[in-house]
């Protein structure tokens, strides 16, 4: 059974990558927000610090590249081995209007023979590993089966499929039949990405596609305690939740500056986590409107002492 954590953009940065793995059970692989390299300058800073083996050193880390240019994607892969890295992983799958306008993410599917041109490259090229997540088109699936030829021309590490097309956004039913359609026929192994929010979730798909590696994003952030409930380890509690958040907002205001940094963060954050609360919606749109450490500490406070929880099981 492998379980990986998706790359969130936003959210699933070293902090909380780290908060999580040393709180719960953790992912077999967890997969970096994607780095947005250019040709004069491969990684900033701030993607830097995420990446930082010295930020990353107890879990397995697989840096994700979003790119169209094969030049950029060498470079940065050959900096990213530098650092001791020996898988990457090429975003396809970012359905965003801002990345899909410039051909990036899952923009780029709209571009089959440059897309088939840049892995040509990136693969003879490249001196690492390279898995690629993706989804099954722009805005019909039947668009899939194009793709997924292209992508069996190559030696990918791993495809991990979003059974979605990019105008779904998250919206919608994921399209299981495309997946299935792939396990039919991809030359690689696969990985199933999508609505994966509970272990009633992770059984549904087991039993539709055999015992494949399901990597979870938004789930994990709702409950992250969620890889270990899969695997029968132990169910969150409102103690082990009080305890994780408490490590993510000590992190948080040990690295960044100003109380409304630190806020935003936690408050993004609450967007998930909220689910484990039903019937306080109350205390969560209190603390979605704190101005101040000093008051949100208290909320969450009251939050916690009082407030009704439940588990995903």
């Amino acid at each position: 059974m492998n379980l990986y954590f998706a790359p969130l953009e936003g959210i699933g940065g070293y902090i909380y990558r780290n908060a999580q793995a040393d709180c719960f059970s953790r992912a077999d692989k967890y997969f970096s927000p994607f780095l947005a390299p250019k040709l004069k300058r491969s990684i900033s800073s701030k993607e830097f610090r995420d990446i930082n083996p010295e930020n990353n050193s107890n879990i397995y880390l697989v840096p994700q590249i979003m790119a169209n240019n094969a030049e950029v994607f060498i470079k940065t892969a050959k900096e990213l081995k530098s650092l001791g890295y020996e898988e990457v992983n090429l975003n396809l799958g970012c359905p965003s209007p801002t990345v899909v306008t410039k051909y990036r993410g899952a923009g780029f599917l709209a571009k089959p023979r440059e897309l088939e041109v840049f892995l040509e490259e990136i693969f003879e090229k490249s001196d690492v590993k390279i898995s690629v997540k993706t989804r099954l088109g722009m805005d019909d699936d039947q668009e899939f089966p194009r793709i997924l030829e292209i992508y069996n021309r190559f030696p990918l590490e791993e495809l991990i499929i979003h059974p979605r097309v990019q105008k779904d956004y998250y919206k919608n039913t994921p399209r299981r039949e495309m997946f299935l359609y792939a396990q039919k026929r991809a030359k690689f192994p696969l990985v199933y990405n999508g609505d994966v929010f509970c272990k009633q979730d992770y059984g549904e798909i087991q039993e539709l596609f055999g015992d494949i590696t399901v990597m979870l994003g938004r789930g994990v952030l709702a409950n992250p305690g969620l890889f270990g409930e899969i695997r029968e380890e132990k169910t969150l509690t409102k103690e082990g939740l009080y305890v994780f958040h408490n490590r993510i907002l000590s992190d948080y205001a040990e690295v960044m500056s100003g109380e409304k940094n630190v806020l935003f963060k936690m408050k993004e954050l609450w967007f998930y986590m909220a689910d484990m609360f039903p019937g306080s919606e109350k205390y969560i749109k209190k603390i979605r409107k704190a101005q101040h450490l000093g008051e949100y500490r208290a909320l969450v406070e009251s939050l916690f002492a009082g407030g009704s929880f439940i588990n995903c099981k």
